[in-house]
């Protein structure tokens, strides 16, 4: 089976139309990089380490993954537009199927948003969307996924956990 770590961007800026015209391009804020920060290292302390990670195109979120990837967890980031808000669990799903990183590899992560990522997490594990799974920012799900078999509705939860909880 494959870890799949889905992160929530760290604390962003507030949403300000005068500062930040376009909310894609609001930042993470000081406390939002130190926290992720911290969770980073945490993760690297316990020894994960990811294959790939795949980030939305937002600021605050790869601003994130990139933290994710000086802290040592993983050489490879690329972005992904379906982890932007709203985005379709399926295109990752479809994506997942077809690409290498199906195979021979054994743990990712993708770097998106809320309600988003609780959602996805829900479709991986139930098939649909309870609305019940909340990410908090800089929290992680872990979702173990089935070798070579389409992930949606047969992935296993095996971790939900707040920034609080992993420092």
């Amino acid at each position: 089976m494959v870890e799949l770590y889905l992160i929530r961007h760290g604390i962003a800026g507030d949403r300000d139309p005068l500062k930040y015209p376009n909310d894609e391009e609001r930042p993470l804020t000081d406390k939002g990089r130190l926290r992720t920060q911290q969770v980073a290292q945490r993760l690297y302390d316990i020894g994960v380490r990811f294959d790939l990670i795949l980030t939305s195109p937002l600021v605050r979120a790869y601003q994130t993954a990139e933290i994710l990837q000086k802290a040592g967890l993983c050489d490879r980031l690329e972005e992904f537009a379906a982890l932007a808000p709203d985005g379709d669990v399926r295109v990752w799903a479809n994506w997942w199927l077809e690409s290498r990183y199906n195979k021979g590899n054994s743990c990712l992560a993708l770097v998106g948003h809320q309600p988003d990522l609780g959602n996805w997490a829900e479709i991986l594990v139930w098939g649909s969307p309870k609305e019940k799974l909340v990410v908090k920012k800089a929290g992680v799900i872990g979702l173990l996924l089935p070798d070579g078999e389409n992930p949606l509705g047969n992935s296993e939860l095996f971790l939900l956990t707040s920034p609080k909880w992993l420092l």
